[in-house]
């Protein structure tokens, strides 16, 4: 097992201290998350009912830029990808019991613009 130096270890801290508690990496990549394709109809129901439980998502009513398409996977990609993003873009808030799925390729379409 490899030995951290006291000055790295310091600095790690200091690090995590002044950052609110969050290590942040030099050229972080924007990561968004979205619903598996494969997950079925009630999964993506089930998400998008936790997901809206826990934070807003008036973008998707009618008439909000992200209303269209209105289908169940694009709603649940939106829902979820607005609870992964306020909660830290951590993997674990996109699991959603293993339909989520971590993207580096922004997924915003028209005016529907992906936090």
């Amino acid at each position: 097992m490899a030995k951290v130096k006291p000055s790295a270890l310091l600095f790690l801290i200091f690090f995590s201290i002044t950052s609110g508690g969050n290590l942040i990496m030099a050229n972080e990549q924007k990561t968004w998350c979205v619903a598996k394709p494969s997950s079925d109809q009630a999964t993506l129901l089930s998400n998008i009912n936790y997901a809206c439980s826990q934070v807003d998502c008036r973008i998707m009513q009618r008439g909000c830029p992200c209303s269209y398409p209105d289908n169940l996977i694009n709603r649940a990609s939106i829902a979820m990808n607005l609870y992964y993003q306020s909660r830290g873009r951590n993997h674990w808030n996109c699991d959603f019991r293993a339909s989520g799925l971590v993207v580096v390729t922004d997924p915003s379409y028209g005016n529907c613009i992906y936090a």
